[in-house]
């Protein structure tokens, strides 16, 4: 059976020497992966190699005793590089971000909205000019991704007494464990916790202000964000080194 699905290409490595294993985000069927056979051929049936962030429809056939999809049509819209003018740091933000995608989404779990909100922040981030625009659109989706697999952390209260942020709180932390802020008094019932500046705690607690957020603030969050993603995965995501220097 043949399914036709609108995809966005999140990674790419070759199987053989006219061949590609492929992973897509689709709007409608959530993660596949696929062996793309042939597509390292001049005259593939994909018009060339499969890059990431390469979107377009796609075509293929799946059995659930198998693994692996089989790609039949893929029409590849153009592919935004480092050599047609994007920042390599932007490129760096949009490959973090397309693996944490891969690595928090199941396979053939559909999440349209996700979809959407990952296939604007491409769009936006390559079109941005500037670190911090950069920055903030990474922590947007981020923070999207986290809401949309039932793990976006609470920020505008403490996660354990469920008070409420205060702009004039002296000390705030974030555990990941928790999921969340902490205020002063809670913090020693936290092993695992950071602690966040002011102006980093009342921007999450009110994310409406971040788009006026500078730089060192966006990049404090950042660092929390990396750190709650390490928590989650076990593991430091790969990509999070070229986002903030530890």
């Amino acid at each position: 059976m043949l399914t036709r699905d609108v995809a966005i290409c999140i990674r790419a490595v070759d199987y053989s020497e006219t061949s590609q294993i492929v992973s897509f985000f689709t709007r409608a069927s959530g993660k596949i992966s696929a062996i793309a056979k042939g597509s390292k051929r001049p005259k593939s049936a994909f018009d060339g190699p499969i890059e990431i962030f390469s979107s377009g429809e796609i075509v293929f056939s799946h059995r659930p005793e198998r693994k692996l999809a089989t790609l039949t049509e893929f029409e590849q819209r153009p592919v935004l590089t480092p050599q047609h003018g994007i920042d390599l740091f932007a490129l760096n933000c949009g490959y973090f971000a397309g693996e944490l995608l891969d690595h928090l989404t199941d396979e053939c779990d559909p999440h349209p909205e996700l979809f959407d909100s990952f296939e604007q922040f491409l769009q936006n981030t390559f079109e941005a000019v500037g670190r911090g625009d950069f920055l903030l659109l990474l922590i947007l989706f981020q923070l999207s991704l986290l809401k949309e697999v039932g793990l976006r952390p609470i920020l505008d209260a403490c996660v354990n007494c469920k008070s409420r942020y205060a702009t004039s709180q002296r000390e705030v932390y974030f555990s990941s464990d928790g999921n969340g802020l902490v205020c002063r008094d809670c913090e020693a019932n936290f092993a695992d916790k950071i602690r966040v500046s002011r102006q980093a705690a009342n921007t999450l607690a009110n994310l409406k202000t971040i788009g006026d957020a500078n730089e060192k603030t966006l990049t404090e969050i950042e660092r929390i964000l990396i750190h709650h993603f390490t928590e989650i995965l076990h593991k430091p995501p790969k990509m999070a080194k070229y986002i903030v220097k530890s």
